[in-house]
């Protein structure tokens, strides 16, 4: 082999970390033609991005945004995934890089994988749900009367408990913890689990909220168009921040993402109610319908 075939240019890139930034840069690579190996220290790409609800300055929703990507890197056939793997040295020069990488374990045949979890049922490592602490929670005769209409009628149907968080937050207007402990074990449920769906979804509160909902388009129309002014306009006016509720629990305001009517920016919503082009000198006017 000749001293110039040494050092023959390669047409593979190696992309190091498979957060947001990496799974941009291995598409564009993979597209302007280049064979692209994703390396990725975690057991799956995706990395800070993907664990957030919303993203700075807009408040877009941030799986909104990574999830395409998600998929698009994992199909792409110029992008090989290689996760559960760290990268140990890196050799050689320009155009002619020999790295060394170390891929951690799974003990799992990735390529015969279907995701039907069956590998969790022998698993040497178990996570144990631990029990509830109170082996019984007493309700309220009040409370009970709420709640037990909601648990009888999704009782034994698959995938109940959804919809039973979603009932008790509209009755209550948020989920009480007590409430939540009777769920647990009325259903056999553990309580990580609800808490897990209850945190992850906005439209479930485990703090009291307000009667009525004030919500503020931040979207990039309204937030360009003075909704951010409307959001501090209420929090003076009520002295309460974000996602917080009044004294008199009366409101509740938050800001959202955005409210599908970019033509009336800036745009907010009132419980079910929308108004659209608010101008904060009449912001409060618009409140005064619901004291």
């Amino acid at each position: 082999m000749s001293k110039d075939d040494n050092k023959a240019k390669s047409g593979a890139v190696l992309v190091v970390g498979g957060g947001i930034a990496g799974i941009q840069s291995s598409l564009d690579l993979a597209e302007s033609g280049f064979k692209v190996y994703l390396l990725e220290e975690t057991p799956a790409i995706g990395g800070t991005m993907a664990q957030l609800d919303k993203t700075f300055p807009t408040n877009d929703c941030a799986m909104c945004v990574i999830s395409p990507k998600l998929v698009g890197a994992g199909r792409h056939l110029n992008i090989d995934l290689i996760t559960n793997s760290e990268l140990m040295g890196v050799g050689g020069e320009a155009g002619n890089f020999k790295v060394q990488v170390k891929k951690m374990p799974r003990y799992v045949d990735a390529d015969k994988c279907t995701g039907c979890g069956a590998c969790t049922l022998i698993c040497p490592v178990v996570n144990i749900i631990q029990p509830v602490e109170e082996p019984y929670i007493r309700l309220s005769d009040e409370d009970l009367q709420k709640v037990m209409p909601v648990l009888d009628k999704y009782s034994g149907q698959k995938g109940n408990l959804m919809p039973i968080l979603q009932q008790i937050n509209q009755i209550f207007n948020y989920l009480p913890p007590d409430v939540l402990r009777y769920v647990s074990i009325n259903l056999n449920v553990g309580l990580s689990e609800i808490y897990n769906i209850a945190t992850f979804y906005n439209s479930f509160s485990l703090t009291p909220r307000g009667r009525h909902t004030i919500k503020i388009c931040m979207g990039t129309t309204c937030y360009v168009k003075g909704g951010e002014r409307l959001l501090d306009k209420v929090k003076d006016e009520f002295g309460i921040e974000n996602g917080e509720t009044s004294e008199d629990m009366r409101f509740t305001i938050e800001s959202v993402a955005c409210l599908g009517c970019c033509g009336l920016a800036p745009a907010i919503m009132i419980d079910d109610e929308v108004y659209g082009k608010v101008k904060v000198s009449n912001m409060m006017k618009i409140l005064s319908k619901y004291i």
